[in-house]
């Protein structure tokens, strides 16, 4: 009876040093970073996001006021930021550098200022 627990044991350990050796089991939900990003006219909070290159971020966009749009070309992002929901996206970095995003759908004067910035660090 106790070699067939230790067994069962030392097999599970096998796996889970595999899977964790890997990459497979990696990442896990808990292991993303998650960014809250308040829109509002004529502004994003906070303006400047710094994030790592490799390291999976979930951005989550809530407005203020009305709906405003969230474009970031460089890396591939856009969405609409309706009011009343949370707009989710996800978001793994592959390139370091400076990458400007904006709101592209109208909210007034002072739509054209709307914008910010990633910084992807290594």
């Amino acid at each position: 009876m106790k070699t067939a627990r230790t067994h069962q044991i030392v097999f599970l350990l096998a796996i889970t040093i595999f899977l964790l050796g890997s990459g497979v089991a990696a990442f896990s939900a808990d292991s993303e970073q998650v960014i809250k990003i308040t829109a509002k006219r004529f502004e994003y909070n906070p303006s400047e996001i710094r994030i790592k290159k490799g390291i999976p971020v979930v951005l989550e966009f809530t407005t203020l006021d009305r709906l405003h749009g969230f474009s970031c070309p460089d890396l591939g992002l856009r969405t609409d930021i309706p009011p009343g929901k949370v707009t989710r996206l996800r978001l793994v970095p592959d390139k370091v550098g400076t990458f400007p995003f904006r709101c592209d759908i109208f909210c007034g004067d002072g739509h054209e200022d709307m914008e910010g910035k990633f910084i992807v660090e290594e």
